[in-house]
């Protein structure tokens, strides 16, 4: 009996411990599948890092090139042109995975921080307070006619809604004076929940925009807002390098049809998307309008009176955005660089600066 006992105690010992070191080599399998992924999902983001780099070191070569070809800047350009782009990134040796490049012109969008006249940083600036009611004006009148936003419920949201918290939040030395009855400085902010103060400066970064009142993530997104408005554009003031301005002209020859409408006076905006074609003519495979003065505009059929503000408006720019994405082993990033375009004094040559980089993994 104590024989059978024993075996029996035995076995139930043997079958323990083979369970054990199933469990035990079923673990380290795991561990070893996922360290062996880990580091696969580490190698493939390191070669898209320097995918997206390559990129955008293509991007401003493309730059540098373009300013010394021309001093106007213009959708006619070769950055512009998504075809030579793509022979530019075929010369690039990857042998897995590609990349695609897209660079816009940063002055075909509405400076942000130009609503408020800097240097002194105090009260609108009138030009641009124009610009800014009739473009959120068209686009709130889009949205309610069902247009590309129609998903965001507009209810009884005005331009003045949006257009005077901005004010208060780019403004600074009014003693937290608000602007008009739907403006907000630091008292509406602190008493949030979390609190927050305003900054009563400059935006840093255009996303900085929904922490303002009445602007959320669904008009931020839903008005694709990113796409229309940057924070770029600061220059000296009065030759002190401590003062500066933004003079928020926009590039009339590379804006995009929401920013020409709200260009154009009441009335006229209807011709936002014939000024658009109008710049991309072609005859033969050439270019056939001339965009080097600013009034060209007035060239389009049915512009002929049309009269945008000139403070408004320029032809060139050194402000671009690049944006790069890399595609491999079913991973994507996107880098985004903002650059201006700057000569060595050394040199004369002409290159591009990196402002601000931003990733993403999509």
């Amino acid at each position: 009996m104590f024989a059978v006992n024993n075996r029996g105690i035995a076995l139930i010992i043997t079958l323990t411990v083979i369970t054990i070191i199933i469990a035990v080599a079923l673990e380290l399998n795991r561990q070893m599948r996922s360290a062996v992924i880990s580091a696969a999902a580490t190698r493939n983001h390191v070669s898209l890092s320097h995918m997206v780099d390559s990129g955008v070191e293509v991007g401003k070569a493309i730059l540098a090139k373009d300013k010394t070809d021309t001093l106007n800047v213009s959708v006619q350009d070769e950055w512009a042109n998504p075809e030579r782009i793509e022979q530019y990134l075929a010369q690039l040796p990857f042998e897995n995975g590609y990349i695609t490049l897209e660079i816009t012109d940063e002055r075909s969008r509405l400076q942000l921080n130009a609503l408020v006249a800097f240097p002194e940083g105090r009260d609108f600036n009138p030009p641009q307070h124009a610009l800014w009611q009739r473009f959120f004006s068209l686009l709130l009148a889009a949205s309610e006619l069902g247009g590309s936003s129609s998903f965001f419920e507009t209810g009884d949201l005005t331009p003045d809604m949006i257009i005077n918290p901005v004010k208060d939040w780019l403004d600074s030395g009014d003693d937290d004076a608000i602007t008009g009855l739907t403006g907000a400085e630091n008292d509406y902010y602190r008493s949030l929940d979390p609190p927050y103060s305003c900054r009563n400066g400059p935006f840093k970064h255009i996303k900085e925009l929904m922490r303002v009142k009445n602007i959320d993530q669904d008009m931020f997104y839903g008005f694709d807002i990113d796409n229309y408005v940057t924070v770029y554009g600061m220059t000296p003031a009065g030759g002190d390098s401590h003062s500066f301005t933004y003079d928020g002209k926009i590039n009339i020859n590379t804006a995009e049809a929401p920013v020409l409408a709200a260009l154009l006076p009441e009335g006229y905006e209807f011709l936002a998307e014939e000024i658009a074609a109008y710049r991309e003519e072609k005859v033969n495979g050439s270019y056939i309008h001339d965009l080097t003065d600013p009034n060209w505009y007035k060239s389009v059929p049915g512009a002929e009176s049309a009269e945008i503000n000139p403070a408004l408006i320029t032809t060139q720019s050194d402000l671009f955005r690049i944006v790069c994405r890399a595609h491999y082993d079913h991973m994507t990033l996107q880098v985004t660089v903002i650059v201006i375009r700057e000569k060595d004094d050394d040199t004369g040559k002409w290159y591009c600066r990196a402002l601000s980089w931003s990733y993403q993994d999509i």
